[in-house]
Order: structure tokens, then C-alpha cells, then sequence
């Protein structure tokens, strides 16, 4: 008799844990549904902001790739002016309509502008050579650009001599009151028949007053297609360029980061200050979520952008 009763509270007690059981595989049953449901509903509200986002991406991102463009290509221009020793000379701010009669550099108004220190790091050999350019409190060009503090370009060797690359720094170096940080290479790749610069651009940031940064790194190849016959004309000199390009950008309250390629090749001359053709695709992955144009080859500060074939035009930094 014992032994029936235990058996009993037993089996009482096997029920009430089934039943509380099967409560709790309910009560789960239906907290995965509202999960689900909550799921659901976050996914298609995503949906729903995605392409506004996108639109958004394309624009803030094609505009900060354009910038960071335009301000290293500027670079670009005057290590190579700087003179004939290192350079070609007389392109970016050393071209004749940066100088006065005198051959002082001067600004949009004439006035003396900037300052240009050549140091040997092996005298009395020329080779390497630190050169200075220092823009001081402030130098607004020809073309429109305020240029303040010093781009400092360390060259092996003259740089139209292959196998010779120039590595330049920033130290205090602003463009229209954008601070410019990182480091540009260039190095000379060219063959007896093509002339070839490879550039690339490592850790840049253009910082702005308000705490808006772009992150840029490039790595491109500059072609020449036009002026080899006129090696002591350079500003007839027209370059091809093709590459990639990764960055991001903080505007606000919002951070992206993106990558680019080059579409169509992009074609500099040094008689303008500006890129003046071809198209770089911008996206955060294979697909595009924008187009950069520059244009038709006429010379002008100006770019558009195409978004979901919508395009809009944009003013080169």
C-alpha cells in the first residue's frame, strides 16, 4: 500500500511537469512568432530606407571621392613644376601665370605668395633632395585655391628619369581651410616608348573645421598621350589616368566608406588645373551607386554625379 501511494504522487507529479511543460513550449511558441513578426517588420522598414540611404551614399561619397581627387592631383602638378632639376617644371603653382615678370611666385593679385627651399640630404651630391614649398599664412592662386603651410617633396632623383620616385608629406597643410595629411608617392615607370608615372596615395585625410574627415588612399597609373615631342613645352603635355580608389568620409551624422574604379580613364592636362574627362564608378561593392563624370575635355572646375539616373552637378574643390 506503501509503495502504490508513492507511485502515485509520482505519476501526479510526472503530469503537472508534462503540463507546465507543454505551458512553457506554448508560451515559446508564440514569443518566436512575435520575434518573427518583429523580424519581419524591421526587414521590410530596411528595405524601405535602403535606397534612400543609397541615394544618399552615392552623393556623399562621389563628392568626398571628387575632393580627395582634385586635391592630390593639385599635388601631383607641383612636385612636378617645381623646376627642371627635379621635375618638369612650370606646371601647377610654378606655371607662368603663377609668376611675375621677375619669376616670383606670387598669388591671384601678384603679390609674393610662396617660397620654395632646396635642401641636398647628401651634399655635395644634388640627389636626394628635400624641396619645401611653403605657402605660409595663406596664398589664394589663379585658379581660386587657398593654399596655406608647406608640402614637403623628398626626391631621389629627377623625376622624368625612370626608376626616380618622390615621396611628399603635409606639415601644416591646408586647401581652402581643409587640413591635408598622408603621404604621396610618385614613381617613374615609364619605358622607351611610354612615359608612365605610378601614384599613390597612402593614410590621406582632409579634415575640416567642423569635424567632417575624408580617409583616402589611391593607387593609380598617369599615362602620357599627348606633348612627348615637346619635352621643354610641358604645359601642352595631356596624361591618361586609370586606377582605384577606397575611402571614407564622416559628414555629420553619418560615416560610409566606399571604393572606386576607374570606368573611363581620366584625362589631365597641365594646361588646366582641373581633371577635365573621364568616369569613375563609385560603390561598397561590385555594383555602382554612382558615376562621376568630368566632363567632356572642356577645362572648368566642374563634374557631375549620376544616381539612379538622376544627375546633378557638382563644383571641383
Amino acid at each position: 500500500m506503501h509503495r502504490v501511494i508513492r507511485a502515485s504522487i509520482f505519476n501526479h507529479r510526472k503530469i503537472t511537469i508534462m503540463k507546465l511543460s507543454q505551458r512553457f513550449v506554448r508560451m515559446l511558441i508564440m514569443m518566436l512568432a512575435g520575434v518573427t513578426l518583429t523580424f519581419v517588420s524591421c526587414q521590410k522598414e530596411s528595405s524601405t530606407t535602403t535606397q534612400a540611404d543609397e541615394t544618399n551614399f552615392g552623393n556623399i561619397s562621389s563628392e568626398s571621392d571628387a575632393e580627395a581627387e582634385s586635391v592630390f592631383d593639385d599635388v601631383f602638378d607641383n612636385v612636378l613644376g617645381v623646376n627642371g632639376d627635379v621635375g618638369i617644371g612650370g606646371t601647377g603653382v610654378f606655371n607662368r601665370s603663377a609668376q611675375d615678370l621677375s619669376g616670383n611666385r606670387t598669388d591671384s593679385l601678384g603679390n609674393a605668395c610662396f617660397t620654395v627651399t632646396v635642401t641636398p640630404l647628401n651634399a655635395p651630391n644634388l640627389f636626394p633632395v628635400k624641396v619645401v614649398i611653403d605657402f605660409g599664412t595663406g596664398c589664394t592662386g589663379r585658379e581660386g585655391r587657398t593654399r596655406k603651410g608647406k608640402i614637403i617633396a623628398i626626391y631621389t632623383g629627377r623625376i622624368t628619369v625612370p626608376g626616380k620616385s618622390v615621396i611628399t608629406t603635409f606639415d601644416g597643410y591646408y586647401v581652402n581651410n581643409t587640413k591635408v595629411e598622408g603621404e604621396h608617392k610618385i614613381e617613374n615607370q615609364s619605358t622607351s616608348n611610354i612615359w608612365a608615372y605610378a601614384v599613390t596615395v597612402t593614410n590621406a585625410k582632409l579634415s575640416k573645421p567642423n569635424g567632417n574627415f575624408i580617409q583616402w588612399n589611391s593607387s593609380k597609373v598617369i599615362t602620357q598621350t599627348e606633348g612627348l615631342g615637346t619635352v621643354l613645352f610641358p604645359r601642352d603635355d595631356v596624361f591618361s589616368v586609370s586606377g582605384e580608389t577606397n575611402g571614407a568620409v564622416k559628414k555629420d551624422s553619418v560615416y560610409y566608406q566606399w571604393s572606386a574604379k576607374t570606368i573611363e580613364p581620366l584625362i589631365k592636362r597641365f594646361s588646366c588645373y582641373w581633371i577635365v574627362k573621364g568616369k569613375i564608378g563609385i560603390g561598397r561593392t561590385n555594383t555602382d551607386a554612382a558615376v562621376i563624370d568630368y566632363g567632356n575635355g572642356d577645362c572648368d572646375n566642374k563634374a557631375t554625379i549620376t544616381i539612379n539616373n538622376v544627375t546633378h552637378e557638382i563644383t571641383l574643390y
